[in-house]
């Protein structure tokens, strides 16, 4: 495949095959979900009958939503809109209460940043950026920094659009790339330069996800959850603060593993600096619609961090934070820069704006489903004290009752559950419960809750691990032992990673 061509991206959570093998375990693993929820609904049924009423039903509708989950059974945004529907069915609340969650401000954040992020795959922008930065100088026929160089624009990318999308985008670079010096340097393929280089590009698109609100959807339901659940208003600027030293070191961390063991023996690459210099050629220059697409994310952009920077100079009394927070909360202005990519035209004559409607209603609506129905579901199992008493069961069994404990406690536990099924999922199972365990310790949720919601975006081990693991996996060029040793150690450094920012930062994080 040519670094042109882009293929048609995959959405979030359902990833490719990457072989007989994982395509035999994923039809293992959802027939044995189709088989399991049932049991586990009646099971579950009958151990928690001594809960009151609402929260009884609601404990057999939440452990089957959890299995469909994890194992995919069932596509993730139906599984969703079932357990709310059964929530309604028994009696748990009514329709208009159960589905109130669906239209959460943070909803139309999603949907907004989705249509950006189309645009701004439609027009090429991406790849615009991507070859801009390989081009720079310095970067030359070095393998390590052609590794870092990669890796760095992989994340950057990713911080604003899907992290799939930004691995399909990257793949054929990074294969053209490979191309180009295999067929001017003996021996590439042999030195294991081709395994770190495209590894880079799994692991960094998940890394890079971390770093803004929008990066990944797990940020988002995490943030979602902490409002309504632990009465904390995360702003973007906010998130920020965190989210940026966990990638800077979490990416330094993968790229000292996967240099040094993978490309640092290797010499002197060439064809590098010719290949993105002609591809650059091959983008042509910039269109009305590139420019236009830049300028309604500049905008978005600028809104979201605006009140933050406001707050960091005037602080969170002056007036015009107050105003802005109160005119351009994030949702709003995810609309509002979605909206302008209608207005702004490319060929006025002809009645043609920077997107298509056509092109828009192609973002990843199972997500913004899946958060919708994931929010109702912990909403109402804090109504009906559900997780109240998972709380309190679960502190009684684990005995972490500290702050500290809660945070390395969160985080190893999205970590692992994020192996298992999607980060989505993970965070949508995660964060509440680590809300009530909080809760019920009499810690403050914050924190323990942003560490669980940053695990989740980890899980570096396994091809079905994540969508990144399986795109990359599916080369054929990523032997599964080099994904495994190198995905243990990004996991553990990545646990250690977020423990300590958010132990660290903490106190500037809540102000």
């Amino acid at each position: 495949m040519s670094a042109g061509a882009v293929p048609e991206r995959e959405a979030e959570g359902e990833p490719p095959e990457g072989g007989a093998e994982e395509g035999g375990f994923e039809i293992w693993r959802r027939r044995i979900g189709l088989v399991a929820a049932p049991i586990v609904f009646a099971l579950v049924w009958w151990a928690a009958s001594d809960l009151d009423r609402p929260a009884h039903r609601l404990a057999a509708v939440l452990a089957t939503v959890v299995v469909l989950w994890v194992t995919e059974a069932l596509p993730m945004a139906i599984t969703a809109f079932l357990g709310v529907a059964f929530a309604v069915v028994l009696g748990v609340a009514p329709a208009s209460e159960a589905f109130a969650p669906f239209a959460d401000p943070l909803v139309f954040l999603f949907i907004g940043t989705f249509i950006i992020a189309r645009a701004i795959f439609f027009h090429g922008l991406d790849r615009r950026f991507a070859y801009a930065i390989l081009s720079l100088p310095g970067i030359g026929d070095s393998p390590v920094r052609v590794l870092i160089a990669y890796a760095t624009v992989t994340a950057c990318i990713s911080m604003w659009i899907s992290n799939t999308a930004t691995t399909a985008m990257m793949f054929p670079i990074g294969v053209s790339l490979l191309a180009v010096l295999e067929g001017k340097n003996a021996g590439v393929r042999t030195s294991g330069f081709a395994t770190a280089l495209l590894l880079s590009n799994a692991f960094a698109a998940a890394i890079g996800g971390v770093a803004t609100p929008v990066g990944t959807p797990p940020n988002l339901i995490g943030i979602g959850f902490i409002r309504r659940e632990a009465g904390f208003d995360v702003t973007f600027f906010d998130w920020m603060l965190l989210g940026l030293p966990v990638v800077a070191l979490l990416l330094g961390a993968s790229l000292l593993d996967l240099g040094r063991s993978r490309a640092s023996g290797q010499a002197a690459l060439g064809g590098v600096a010719e290949l993105v210099a002609r591809e650059r050629r091959t983008l042509g220059p910039w269109t009305r619609g590139q420019r236009n697409t830049l300028i309604a994310f500049g905008a978005t952009v600028v809104l979201w961090i605006l009140p933050g920077i406001v707050a960091l100079v005037a602080g969170q009394q002056h007036p015009l934070y107050v105003e802005l927070t109160r005119a351009f909360p994030e949702g709003v202005v995810a609309v509002l820069g979605a909206s302008l990519l209608f207005l702004l035209p490319v060929n006025l004559a002809r009645h043609e704006f920077t997107l298509r409607w056509e092109e828009a209603i192609k973002i990843d609506w199972w997500i913004v489903f899946l958060y919708g129905g994931g929010l109702a579901l912990g909403v109402l199992a804090f109504k009906t004290g559900l997780a109240e008493e998972i709380g309190r069961g679960l502190t009684s069994a684990l005995g972490v009752r500290s702050e500290l404990g809660l945070i390395v406690l969160a985080t190893a536990i999205a970590t692992l559950l994020s192996e298992a099924t999607s980060n989505t999922a993970s965070a949508t199972m995660i964060v509440p419960v680590v809300i009530a365990i909080a809760r019920s310790a009499g810690v403050d949720p914050v924190l323990p809750a942003v560490a669980a919601t940053m695990g989740a975006s980890l899980g570096f081990m396994l091809p079905v691990s994540t969508p990144c693991n399986a795109i990359v996996y599916a080369s054929g060029r990523i032997p599964l032992s080099a994904m495994i040793r190198h995905g243990i150690v990004l996991d553990v450094a990545g646990v250690l990673v977020i423990v300590a920012i958010v132990s660290l930062l903490g106190p500037l994080f809540r102000g």
